[in-house]
């Protein structure tokens, strides 16, 4: 039989493989990331039918060729273009992704982790960002406790789940006053000028204090004043809760954790104790005589026909209080005023303000208690404690000088949630930082100036340091999702934050071309790809990037793929040739017989 038929059939064989090769390519010529494969032929085995030989010097007869017959044609290797980049498609969908370099998304879809160039995904219905043409999980590195990433062991990433569609409330903790304060202006001449400061609670809630800078009878000394504080539907916290308003006077940086005020804050118990030692006796109010004129333990809630008020109500506008409910759920700061052991304190009910006003401003009533028998012994006015402060310019330079007395460029204004249940929403004391384990905001002061602004004060407060750190916010709910170049994932808020979701962890292989094709997309490791670890690597490592709203097309070019047709059906008919002329020659040798 001819050999030429054989070697015939196989390049036909061969030519059909590159066809099939050529048309996959061309059919894939809008698949998503589809890397182009060629393939490249090799020769068949040689029959030998004289072996070669070599000179003889003594003949002088030169060496002679081997004599071989080809048999035809073999496919070698299909490569493919693993590392060329394919075209990028613009689509605007912010799940849409792009690596740029030679790294592979890592995917899962139950069986083992896959790879693939395609980045083409979308969030399931809990959340997890899957592949869109299959639903295989997008794997990549979590969040730890500190908003750290954790380069481990991949996972699926849940960007989307119910604890990442909303954004924790945050405690203001800074806050910065800034401007002028023009001596010369009205309102700093007059009743005051007005600044309102925006703040947050530790649950999110927002509160406005209320301050104002007035003039005092010392020139560049001026009166900052905590007027009120207004939760979110402008009530007065203090009308609404009795809340105890302090301040505290200036932080000096040089003394860091230094005590302002040792005063503090009880709830009255039940037997209106001023003290938990019971020797203190109960808080009674006395006349000249120093009898009890009303005990609280026996106060009758009767009012009285001619002035409406019970013993009770009595009791407590004895104190400053309006009513007895009042006086109840109110807090009261006292502090040691005697030698050792204590015989006397002084009980200051803070927040509390009588209706007078004078020269020094608004009042609060002081008593002074026996710590033997609680009765009273002197009452009278002062300056509300805690509620203003001074401050100090200097009349050189019109910069800040002190504040409360002490150098330094800040102040703490305390804000304490108070026990579960409790009707008292704040309490804020004269501590200086965390001492009473309370939240403080520290307001710098630093940005202000005293000087001429034409009657016009400029002086405002906002919240957080002048690095913007410290201002507190409240709940956010998810607004969108955003993918960073080195593949991490942020989703933003509507109070303004972002927060860390993820981070895509990628796969290299020392050879990518040695990953087997799998369809979907999607390659599997080989004992010639290299091993994948399970950890993955940071795409911007070797300078890769992910672009998003961009997705990697096919990398086959069709004027190469077309030139690739012609050849191979040229290369095809060729063939065809071979085996018909073969045959004409074994039809000529079959006639040989007749």
């Amino acid at each position: 039989m001819m050999r030429s038929l054989y070697s015939g059939v196989a390049g036909l064989k061969t030519h059909q493989i590159k066809m099939d090769v050529i048309g996959n390519n061309i059919a894939n010529v809008n698949t998503v990331a589809y890397k182009s494969q060629s393939i490249t032929f090799a020769e068949l085995m040689y029959q030998t039918t004289q072996a070669a030989s070599g000179p003889n010097a003594e003949t002088g007869r030169a060496g002679i060729n081997a004599k071989q017959i080809g048999l035809g044609v073999q496919s070698a290797a299909i490569s493919t273009a693993i590392s060329q980049q394919g075209s990028s498609q613009n689509t605007g969908n912010a799940f849409d992704l792009r690596i740029s370099g030679d790294a592979f998304f890592v995917v899962n879809g139950g069986a083992g982790d896959k790879f693939t160039r395609d980045g083409s995904f979308y969030v399931d219905a809990v959340g997890n960002l899957a592949m869109s043409s299959n639903g295989y999980n997008v794997m990549g590195w979590q969040v730890d406790a500190n908003g750290d990433i954790v380069q481990d062991n991949v996972s699926p990433l849940r960007i989307l789940s119910a604890e990442n569609m909303t954004s924790p409330p945050q405690v203001t903790s800074r806050a910065n006053m800034s401007g002028i304060i023009d001596k010369m202006d009205p309102q700093v001449l007059g009743d005051g000028k007005i600044i309102n400061l925006q703040i947050y609670d530790n649950l999110g809630y927002s509160y406005t204090a209320r301050y104002s800078v007035q003039s005092t009878d010392e020139e560049g000394v001026y009166a900052l004043t905590l007027e009120d504080l207004r939760d979110a539907n402008n009530d007065s916290v203090l009308d609404k809760y009795d809340a105890n308003i302090f301040t505290g006077t200036a932080y000096d940086p040089a003394a860091p954790g230094t005590e302002i005020s040792r005063a503090k804050t009880y709830s009255l118990s039940d037997k209106w104790k001023i003290s938990t030692d019971t020797s203190h006796g109960p808080m009674t109010i006395v006349g000249s005589s120093g009898s009890p004129v009303i005990d609280p333990a026996t106060a009758s809630a009767t009012p009285d026909p001619d002035t409406g008020l019970s013993e009770q109500d009595r009791y407590a506008q004895a104190w400053g209080v309006k009513d007895w409910d009042t006086l109840k759920n109110m807090k009261f700061s006292y502090e040691d005023t005697s030698t050792d052991p204590p015989t006397e304190y002084k009980v200051d009910f803070m927040g509390l303000l009588d209706a007078t006003s004078g020269s020094d401003g608004e009042k609060v009533r002081t008593h002074v208690l026996n710590a033997v028998n609680g009765t009273l012994e002197s009452s009278g006015y002062t300056a509300a404690k805690g509620k203003t402060l001074t401050v100090a310019y200097d009349q050189i330079s019109g910069a800040l000088k002190s504040i409360g007395g002490n150098t330094g460029e800040s102040f703490y204004m305390l804000i304490e949630p108070v026990a579960a249940g409790a009707d008292n929403p704040f309490s804020m004391n004269s501590a200086q930082g965390d001492d009473k384990g309370a939240p403080g905001i520290q307001i710098f002061m630093n940005a202000t100036s005293n000087v001429n602004n034409e009657k016009k004060s400029t002086i405002s407060a906002v919240s957080g340091d002048t690095k913007g750190f410290g201002t507190g916010w409240a709940v956010g709910t998810m607004t969108g999702v955003s993918i960073q170049t080195d593949g991490k994932i942020f989703g933003a808020y509507d109070n303004g934050q972002t927060k860390l979701l993820g981070q895509l962890a990628f796969a290299k292989f020392a050879n990518a071309s040695g990953l087997e094709k799998e369809g979907d997309n999607l390659y599997s490791a080989t004992m010639n790809s290299g091993e994948w670890d399970g950890i993955g690597v940071d795409v911007s490592a070797d300078g890769g990037k992910v672009s998003t709203g961009i997705l990697e097309m096919s990398n086959v070019d069709l004027s190469s793929e077309f030139t690739d047709l012609i050849t191979t059906q040229r290369g095809f008919q060729a063939n065809s040739r071979i085996i018909t002329v073969s045959d004409t020659l074994l039809e000529e040798l079959v006639n040989l017989k007749r």
